[in-house]
């Protein structure tokens, strides 16, 4: 025993965190097994049965004279007539299992904590390091996570370069399982047991379903292999995991029977502005094609290919882009915004309308656009009815443009102006003003906006009439309030622009 005073001061025990490995008892650390050849106290969770996994681990290196704690949970499952529920009964049992092995740290004995993997990583441990570890000295012993066994036993990296692993607790919401899946390089999804359909269908709607594998009791007796999509429900134990390795394939795209063209858009700006949708189709491109702007906000993966290109031969880069796709790779093309809101989406579908391209699969996937953005930072002038419209006569005559603007004007709404202006365009703007104060007072509020989410952004709010054509240039997107759009100071001089929902009637 450890027991004891200094100076006539009593002295406490240590408390250690020890982190065993994922089952195989080779997998212990020598400092675990130190740890636990230097405790007074071993200490292990059960469920109610009573048999632990830990001290099973451990078996070999207890001794007749370690003192045993065993802390049995009350409940396993979420029903339970504790009167703070699930979380109350857990907290309670937390607590008291804390002051049980606060006694013999206060009595001077050392005491081990048992932890399955590793004790800060989804483990029990945590809760009583949570409680004891500001009031003893404590030490935490890492242990090999069932992460890295999962990975081992699999044989498969779990991510290279750039690559980003996410952990995911299978306990979420399928909704928030299918969006973190869908936006990550690879995962590891914990906590399998009576959660596995949840995470089955979320891996396929994430469209990750084949790229899947299952591992069940890794190093444990009775471990298991298999592809996802193979394992039967019912037969899914707590102690598993879904593993999805890294996506830089060694297989050459060419041999796959059929690649596939998504059209993405990067938001107004950068990685903030992306869906994890987005996220997840630009991991797994092969081929990235687009006007090279844009090209240039997608971090640079190993083995994927960029094919940048001017910003006037959309239906170039479309035909190009699905070329690709009929030779098995997999295409991103990528454009800012939304793809579908005056970006290459359009000039995508309109060549794989064609006979040629009739079989390659297209699918488009929503960004956040420019108008959505630009309001964002201003309040909400899109609150009520509003058109969008584009000012630039390069695919369509002016006078088309002008009888828009003269209709939308007239029916009160208000207006999104995307490409304003450019370095070969400088007189619309002026006539686009010119029109509208023939149908809106002077004072209308109009948000100017200049590169949002970009490091030069700028957002300013100036009536209609002061509006100058000077200022505009193509990174400006132009929001033109109705006669119901709104503009108030607030605080220290925040300006804001909001267009009521409620319309008058008359």
């Amino acid at each position: 025993m450890s027991g004891g005073s200094v100076n006539g001061v009593s002295a406490t025990g240590k408390l250690y965190g020890v982190g065993l490995g994922p089952g195989d008892p080779s997998l212990m650390t020598l400092r675990a097994v130190e740890a636990i050849a230097e405790a007074d106290v071993v200490a292990y969770h059960s469920a109610r049965h009573g048999r632990s996994i830990a001290r099973s681990i451990v078996a070999k290196h207890l001794r007749s004279d370690h003192i045993e704690e065993r802390l049995m949970y009350p409940i396993t499952v979420e029903t339970t007539d504790h009167p703070g529920g699930y979380r109350g009964a857990l907290n309670d049992f937390y607590e008291e299992a804390a002051e049980r092995l606060a006694a013999h740290l206060d009595a001077g004995r050392t005491v081990a904590v048992l932890a399955e993997g590793d004790p800060l990583f989804y483990g029990s441990y945590q809760h009583m390091h949570k409680r004891l570890a500001h009031r003893y000295p404590t030490e935490v012993i890492p242990g090999v996570t069932s992460v890295s066994a999962a990975a081992a036993r699999l044989g498969e990296p779990l991510c290279e370069a750039e690559e980003v692993l996410t952990i995911i607790p299978g306990t979420l919401p399928e909704e928030e399982l299918t969006a973190r899946l869908a936006a990550t390089d690879s995962a590891v999804v914990m906590k399998l047991g009576r959660t596995f359909p949840a995470v089955r269908r979320a891996l396929e709607r994430a469209g990750r379903l084949d790229d899947a594998r299952y591992v069940e009791r890794a190093t444990m007796a009775g471990e298991r292999t298999d592809r996802l999509a193979d394992v039967n429900p019912e037969s899914v134990p707590y102690f598993s995991v879904a593993v999805l390795p890294s996506r830089i394939d060694v297989t050459a795209p060419e041999a796959r029977e059929r690649g596939e063209v998504v059209v993405v858009g990067t938001g107004p700006a950068g990685p903030l502005w992306l869906t994890p949708e987005t996220r997840g189709a630009l991991s797994s491109a092969d081929d990235l094609v687009g006007y090279t702007t844009y090209l240039d906000r997608v971090p640079v993966r190993p083995g994927q290919l960029r094919h940048g290109s001017d910003n006037k031969v959309e239906s170039e880069r479309a035909e190009f882009a699905l070329d690709l796709a009929r030779r098995g790779r997999r295409v991103a093309v990528v454009s800012g915004g939304d793809p579908g809101v005056f970006a290459m989406a359009t000039a995508v579908l309109e060549v794989a309308a064609q006979e040629p391209y009739a079989d390659v699969p297209v699918r488009v996937l929503p960004g956040v656009t420019a108008a959505n953005a630009a309001a964002a930072r201003a309040g909400a002038p899109l609150g009520h009815d509003y058109a969008t419209i584009s000012l630039s006569d390069r695919l369509k005559p002016w006078e088309v443009i002008a009888e828009r603007l003269r209709a939308a004007a007239l029916a009160d709404l208000v207006l999104a102006l995307y490409n304003p202006g450019s370095r070969s365009r400088t007189w619309q703007v002026a006539k686009a003003r010119e029109l509208l104060l023939e149908h809106r007072a002077p004072d209308t509020p109009v948000v100017v906006a200049r590169d949002v989410g970009g490091a030069e952004e700028s957002v300013r709010i100036v009536s209609l009439a002061e509006l100058d054509p000077a200022v505009v240039d193509m990174r400006t997107l132009l929001l033109v309030g109705s006669s119901q759009t709104r503009k108030v100071r607030r605080g220290a001089g925040e300006e804001i622009v909001w267009t009521p929902r409620t319309y008058p009637e008359g």
